[in-house]
């Protein structure tokens, strides 16, 4: 079993029947959503999910999970997440995938908001990870110049030559900011920029961590050193 994997599925231990949960997009939160996909079909667990993606949405229905939608559900019992970066106040960068806009109005959406990770994704400072950054598409140059005057450089996310669109047909600016010392003032400062939709700081949402490593499982939990 490789640390994804044992990071997911110990993270759906949190979930019992009758809960209503965002389940959460990415490559680690992926194992978990297989874990709740065999304890629906083989231990009768009774939920109704919320999916942050398309992507998860169809491995949901794949997997026999009911889905419900986020306005007819909320609030959520637990929403289960992975991240791109946790520092040590379990604050995060999120949107490698680039469904952090969805992500978020899930989590918010919430009473818990739990991630799963493997140890690399823990750092002492976020910003390694380049930032992403939702920005709709008419005049999109524009509002990255607005983005790199806050402090970073900015490149539109491509594949094949071809801009990345968000599930929302956006497009995704990863910004470079060095160490985000606080992320919060950051955060509040992007959003407020014409043209930017969302941003990829979480921060003071998560409640824990399943960080998975060579030694097993460790659970760091808000307002506890990490």
């Amino acid at each position: 079993m490789n640390h994804k994997q044992a990071a997911g599925e110990k993270a759906a231990g949190e979930v019992n029947s009758g809960m209503k949960v965002g389940l959460g997009t990415g490559s680690t939160v992926y194992y978990t959503i297989l874990e709740l996909g065999r304890r629906v079909k083989e231990e009768g667990l009774e939920i109704i999910g919320v999916p942050t993606s398309e992507a998860t949405d169809k491995l949901a229905r794949e997997l026999g999970i009911p889905l419900g939608e986020l306005s007819e559900l909320e609030p959520l019992d637990l929403t289960i997440d992975g991240a791109d970066e946790v520092n040590g106040t379990l604050d995060l960068i999120k949107g490698g995938g680039g469904a952090h806009f969805r992500e978020k109005m899930v989590a918010a959406a919430s009473r818990r908001l739990v991630i799963v990770a493997d140890e690399s994704k823990v750092v002492p400072e976020l910003g390694p990870f380049r930032l992403p950054v939702e920005v709709v598409p008419y005049g999109w140059k524009s509002t990255r110049k607005r983005v790199e005057g806050t402090g970073c450089s900015a490149v539109r996310r491509e594949r094949g030559g071809e801009p990345v669109r968000t599930d929302n047909g956006n497009y995704i600016l990863d910004c470079d900011f060095g160490d985000i010392t606080e992320p919060g003032a950051l955060d509040g400062k992007l959003k407020s920029l014409l043209g930017v939709v969302e941003t990829g700081l979480f921060v003071g949402m998560a409640d824990s961590v399943y960080v998975a490593g060579p030694d097993g499982v460790r659970v760091l939990r808000r307002g506890t050193p990490a």
